[in-house]
């Protein structure tokens, strides 16, 4: 499982620095808590000010299908992210932040397929799915990375 989940959590840390937000931490051992049961966790900061609310939201809904979407390359399974149970939280923060961009449901839902499609081109190329790997192995070894880590990490691979 923890396989699995770093890619996931790769996924997402991926795409937040790609996008310019910042990951604060990322583990596959999270803390177990008075919170739901996870596998993992993420942290990410959005700079005040970087983004407007327009580019905000696609950029939350990048990040939140781009851990399914890691998933189902690492696993060579393309699946509908919006029908797998352990991704019904990605899913969920991804309908919401489309919200304001696509109010009309069935428009969203299209939208959200579009990103995923777009979502699995980016980062089945070469140098991003290299880069993702480098997290993943990272986070295998290590368990927990910090944003700073994450950071090293991935600008040795995006120059």
């Amino acid at each position: 499982m923890s396989e699995i989940s770093a890619y996931h959590e790769a996924g997402h840390a991926f795409m937040a620095y790609y996008v310019g937000a910042r990951v604060r931490s990322v583990t596959i051992d999270p803390d177990r808590d008075d919170g739901p049961e996870r596998f993992a966790d993420i942290q990410v900061e959005w700079p005040p000010g970087e983004f407007t609310d327009r580019e905000l939201h696609e950029n939350l809904v990048l990040v939140a299908l781009a851990g399914p979407v890691a998933e189902m390359l690492h696993r060579g399974e393309p699946f509908h992210p919006g029908v797998v149970a352990e991704w019904a939280a990605d899913w969920k923060l991804a309908w919401e932040a489309a919200g304001p961009l696509v109010p009309v449901e069935r428009k969203r839902l299209a939208f959200l397929e579009q990103t995923t499609a777009r979502l699995y081109r980016l980062l089945d190329r070469e140098d991003h799915w290299a880069a993702l790997a480098a997290v993943v192995d990272n986070l295998l070894a290590h368990e927990t990375l910090d944003g700073e880590e994450v950071e090293d990490i991935l600008r040795q691979w995006m120059r």
